[in-house]
């Protein structure tokens, strides 16, 4: 319960505010949103996982190589960055077995590549760690990921609204895939992106809330276990 209150921006704790977050819980999820143990989708967590840190290696090593090192530390990072490139092909091909040999995933999986800008390492991430995408409200959705904006309200004084909390690993893919979406890839995202520009929001502000209306389209997608299609009700109503 801590860590959904912490995710909705709510640091304090007392008594009050305990009962506020236990009904707001038992409001947003309900009990058939719980993930279910699933020993599949846990040792494929495992292998996103291990595939994220050793991107974020291979990220590391690449920084360091852009300044000038002696020439025996620069064969040992060519090395390291050849040995994390063999690895990191062998996790990716463990991943799309992982995911191949399960119908379920395989559906799910179908169903998020359907959306033009969210390819398959998206997929396998929000399989792994969102588990409860389609089986919850859009509003847990967001709060999950991390992208549902909450009041920094107090007296007379309104704050900014800031995103706070959520799952770090799946809200980083979506930001990258929706870097992608709202620039080239996918013209809803793109068109509902340049339209927050022209009222004047803030790039940031514009990219959060092109990564919350995603969230939401793909929720509602793998509630109906629909494929991307525009023309359909789906887009209509999670842009609304």
């Amino acid at each position: 319960m801590r860590y959904f209150a912490k995710s909705a921006g709510r640091l304090a704790k007392n008594d009050p505010i305990d009962a506020e977050m236990i009904a707001w819980f038992g409001e947003t999820f309900s009990p058939q949103a719980e993930p279910i143990h699933d020993p599949e989708r846990l040792a494929l967590d495992q292998l996103v996982t291990a595939r994220r840190r050793l991107v974020g290696l291979a990220t590391q090593l690449a920084q360091l190589a852009e300044h000038r090192q002696p020439p025996v530390v620069e064969q040992a990072q060519r090395a390291i960055a050849r040995t994390i490139k063999t690895h990191l092909a062998r996790v990716e091909s463990a991943i799309d077995a992982k995911i191949g040999a399960n119908p379920g995933f395989v559906a799910r999986a179908a169903i998020v590549r359907s959306v033009p800008g969210l390819g398959p390492h998206f997929a396998a991430g929000a399989i792994a760690w969102l588990p409860e995408l389609g089986r919850i409200s859009n509003k847990a959705a967001a709060a999950l990921v991390g992208v549902a904006p909450y009041d920094d309200d107090s007296g007379g004084h309104q704050g900014e609204r800031r995103i706070n909390g959520g799952r770090r690993e799946i809200r980083d893919l979506l930001y990258m895939a929706t870097l992608a979406a709202a620039g080239r890839h996918n013209p809803v995202i793109k068109a509902y992106y340049q339209r927050l520009r022209a009222k004047g929001k803030k790039a940031k502000v514009a990219l959060v809330a092109c990564m919350r209306k995603l969230i939401v389209i793909l929720n509602t997608m793998l509630a109906r276990g629909q494929s991307w299609n525009p023309p359909a009700l789906i887009v209509g109503a999670a842009l609304a």
